[in-house]
């Protein structure tokens, strides 16, 4: 842009002091050619900068995952082959599900089991409070016998001592008063067993026995779901769009949760691309502002973008986290540089870039909308230029 600039200044410079004449060539002429389209240049190349900056440092990121398997075992099929696109829910690789199966079948048994235990517990509530009130009736209906017993022997005494009674009768009435509270005590005494166990409840009020049956039935469905989930483990599909790379995984080995070993990378298509600027360029740069890529990998093409956001953080502004002062050094770090994550326009369609792709970047702010054209130029004469390959082998 600068050149063809510089040509047609040139030619307006010809036109008015060689071929039309209009204006003397003298030294303060000379001055005024020469000064004029370098400061002009200068001027318009530090407003570009401003009002549309340019980055020669542009990277296609894409989403990578570790695949690590979550149960351990012998892989039985790998379905997938290396650098091979694969769609979200597809399968990656299967590990023998045998023993996780019996592991559930086993669980679901004590699930079960610890149910009747419940169930039956609940009944011995129930039993327990019929026993209470069958203890409690007995007592009730000894205590009366022993009422009438004690009445009989003051009734025997008062006979025996007018001479009307005799001593056996007043015997026999006594022993089955002393035998009717014996029974009294022992009736008292599974109404206060009775009434103890029911009253063994805990904070809400649940009986000691069933809480500690609902206690294990939960931690054995606890455990049934846990061997369900590493079932269902034995199966790993893949997480979203992409492809499969470095794929170590065969039918036959050992696949292991721990130590964490990645079995296979597996790379997203979901992608984004990062900018980076010089500190001193983003002053001016809002989201949403208009952008423009191009890459290496597809020359003499104009990717259209928006700014999504800037990334206002570096290494460096951050210290190292431990109890000693950090040291300045001899020398001073050179300024990092901040990113700004580039979103693709939806008018450029689905369009899958290489992962790792680099190239230059321009956003165009909202001020200056001339000094715009001077970079789409620049910028669309070096995507034309990345068509040529400078190299001698």
């Amino acid at each position: 842009m600068e050149l063809i600039l510089l040509l047609i200044y040139s030619l307006v410079v010809w036109l008015v002091f060689f071929k039309l004449k209009l204006l003397p060539w003298n030294f303060v002429s000379q001055v005024i050619v020469i000064t004029l389209p370098v400061i002009g240049i200068a001027v318009l190349i530090l407003l570009a900068n401003v009002y549309a900056p340019s980055s020669s440092d542009v990277r296609v990121m894409n989403y990578v995952v570790q695949i690590v398997p979550r149960v351990s075992g012998r892989v039985i099929e790998v379905p997938v082959e290396p650098n091979s696109v694969v769609k979200k829910g597809d399968v990656l690789f299967r590990i023998d599900p045998t023993s996780a199966r019996l592991e559930v079948d086993g669980m679901r048994a004590k699930v079960k089991e610890l149910e009747a235990r419940v169930a039956g517990a609940r009944a011995n509530e129930r039993q327990l409070g019929l026993e209470r009130k069958t203890a409690q009736g007995r007592r009730a209906a000894i205590a009366a016998r022993l009422e009438l017993a004690r009445r009989r022997v003051r009734q025997h005494q008062t006979l025996a001592s007018s001479g009307a009674g005799n001593q056996f009768d007043l015997q026999q009435m006594e022993a089955e008063a002393k035998n009717l509270e014996g029974e009294l005590s022992a009736a008292a005494a599974s109404v206060g067993q009775a009434t103890q166990k029911l009253e063994a409840r805990t904070d809400d009020g649940t009986l000691v026995e069933l809480a500690a049956a609902k206690a294990a039935l939960d931690h054995a469905r606890a455990a049934l779901a846990d061997a369900e989930w590493r079932l269902k483990e034995t199966v790993t599909y893949a997480p979203a769009d992409g492809t499969v790379v470095n794929l170590q995984l065969r039918a036959g080995s050992y696949a292991a949760a721990l130590p964490i070993s990645p079995v296979m990378g597996f790379v997203e298509n979901e992608q984004y691309l990062v900018a980076l600027f010089n500190q001193n360029e983003l002053h001016k740069v809002q989201p949403g502002d208009e952008a423009e890529v191009t890459l290496l990998a597809f020359p003499n093409r104009v990717i259209k973008c928006r700014v999504e956001s800037v990334v206002w953080a570096t290494g460096q502004g951050q210290l190292p986290l431990s109890g000693t002062i950090p040291e300045t050094g001899a020398q001073s770090q050179a300024p990092g540089r901040y990113a700004v994550k580039l979103r693709v326009d939806e008018k450029e369609g689905s369009v899958l870039l290489p992962a790792g792709a680099r190239g230059n970047a321009a956003i165009y702010t909202h001020g200056l909308h001339p000094v715009h054209i001077l970079r789409k130029v620049i910028l669309r004469v070096g995507t034309k230029v990345d068509w040529l390959i400078l190299k001698l082998h």
